[in-house]
């Protein structure tokens, strides 16, 4: 049904913040005619606002209306934890992490347990309060000004107190990837810190479930052959295949 239809277009934009109108075609199987339709009964609505060959999540008075963390992180939960199996795969005793602030990479903290003297440096609550049940993990809070959308601590200082460590192995998150714009993400106040642990991390993992592919985000703070390794839960479109073999960028699927 309509009603429905449109319902499911506001949720799954909320979700992704930024989605094509042929990504919108597919997931959804209407014409491009329809779908216009029902964007401009949700642009009424206030709910989302048009750009430049998609939709985007409105923002009034500054303030993101994406979807609370918590809603967010328990989506896609089994897929969520097959991918930050993967990413604690590549983590070995004695490292010095970075865990991201994302709904997929805090699945890592439980597949860290049988590790030794891991210490995890992080900006994240939620990873914080994770490993809390698990003596083997040193952590390390970078403080900052907390920003609820994600859960996390941002600001300046959180750059200067990244300085004092030597990051082996930084996981990060995004909301969007595409080839064209990047690695991107909704956060403003995130991408000065996700920069940073590009360019001073020895190795970089980037974790996304599909559900992030072939999106463009609000604000690219990398490109993808930044990254070491690509891990998500299933088997990219066959360009990004192609691209990650070309930039020796290696991709772990379950």
């Amino acid at each position: 049904m309509k009603i429905n239809r449109i319902s499911e277009i506001e949720k799954y934009t909320r979700q992704l913040e930024h989605v094509s109108l042929d990504r919108l075609c597919d997931v959804f199987k209407v014409s491009k005619n329809t779908i216009r339709r029902d964007i401009s009964e949700l642009a009424k609505r206030g709910a989302i606002k048009k750009v430049y060959g998609g939709i985007t999540i409105n923002q009034k008075n500054g303030v993101e209306s994406r979807e609370p963390f918590e809603s967010r992180e328990i989506k896609y939960q089994v897929e969520k934890s097959q991918i930050a199996k993967l990413a604690s795969d590549l983590v070995d005793d004695d490292d010095v992490i970075f865990i991201d602030s994302g709904t997929t990479t805090i699945h890592m903290i439980p597949f860290l347990a049988n590790k030794q003297n891991i210490t995890i440096v992080t900006t994240n609550l939620h990873a914080i309060t994770a490993s809390i049940p698990y003596p083997n993990l040193n952590v390390i809070s970078t403080g900052g000004v907390l920003y609820r959308g994600t859960n996390s601590l941002t600001g300046t200082g959180v750059t200067a107190s990244l300085r004092n460590y030597n990051i082996k192995k930084a996981f990060l998150a995004s909301t969007g990837v595409s080839l064209t714009k990047g690695v991107t993400n909704i956060s403003p106040l995130e991408t000065e810190i996700k920069r940073y642990l590009i360019e001073n991390s020895t190795q970089t993992a980037l974790l996304v479930d599909h559900t992030k592919i072939n999106i463009a985000s609000l604000m690219t703070y990398g490109n993808l052959e930044d990254f070491n390794y690509f891990i998500t839960n299933t088997l990219p479109p066959a360009e990004f295949v192609d691209f990650f073999a070309a930039n020796n960028i290696a991709l772990l699927t379950p």
